[in-house]
């Protein structure tokens, strides 16, 4: 069954690339992303390389389905993903700000899944796979990359959802360590609290992370300060970070 599954997903990827019809493609790929998700993801993973090629589609929609394709298998294969995530990264830079703006929604979710699962596997197993430790590194250098979209003059969709990374990236390593049943939301319904990390992880070291999130505060709030973004968005994220970092 997974070699039809293979042959069938193969031939659904090349209309997703080739095709002259914009509907086809967007179809393709809708069901490609149902085949990867059916079956082992061992398996999805030989389907990777081809899903890559994508990226370079000339069409801005199928870029941006792409991507959200990309979240979907990140959160549910994470263990067979590394490769997705060069598309991600890439993307971050793409022409078109839509595409780019999708980028760093997905990423902040892949972001969030890849903290919990890591802190989930170091509670369990006293340790962390080696797979997981290179997407993290991945997700140090989204971060990176999205800092560098907040700071740089352009769209301000883009950075806008930008600050937003950032306000998250704040939130979750300054909650309440003092209160480990203090924790907050990570924006789909699952919570962490950065003392949960106390124990000698050296990956995570909370310490190392608070005092990035402390300086990724200041650059944020300066941003706030003196880019142009809405005076109401300004407003709720700087009273929720002075309240975090109890400034």
């Amino acid at each position: 069954m997974a070699g039809v599954l293979r042959e069938r997903a193969l031939s659904l990827l090349a209309a997703a690339n080739n095709h002259g019809d914009l509907t086809v493609k967007i179809s393709s790929l809708k069901q490609v992303k149902d085949i990867i998700l059916s079956i082992e993801p061992s398996f999805a993973a030989e389907l990777y390389s081809y899903l890559v090629e994508l990226q370079s589609s000339p069409e801005s929609l199928l870029r941006k389905l792409l991507i959200e394709v990309i979240e979907d298998i990140g959160l549910r294969a994470m263990e067979h993903s590394p490769l997705l995530m060069s598309v991600l990264l890439a993307s971050l830079k793409d022409e078109d700000s839509v595409v780019a703006g999708q980028s760093i929604i997905s990423g902040q979710k892949l972001f969030c899944g890849t903290l919990r699962e890591m802190t989930l596997q170091f509670h369990q197993r006293g340790k962390v796979d080696r797979w997981l430790e290179e997407m993290w590194m991945r997700m140090l250098k989204f971060k990176d990359d999205v800092l560098a979209i907040a700071i740089e003059p352009g769209s301000v969709g883009k950075r806008l959802l930008a600050l937003k990374f950032l306000e998250t990236y704040v939130l979750l390593f300054t909650s309440d360590t003092n209160d480990p049943q203090k924790a907050i939301s990570e924006g789909n319904g699952d919570v962490f609290n950065i003392s949960w990390l106390a124990g000698g992880f050296s990956i995570l070291d909370p310490v190392g992370l608070m005092s990035e999130a402390s300086r990724m505060l200041g650059i944020l709030l300066n941003l706030l300060q003196t880019s142009s973004v809405p005076g109401t968005y300004t407003v709720t994220v700087v009273s929720r970070l002075v309240g975090a970092s109890k400034l």
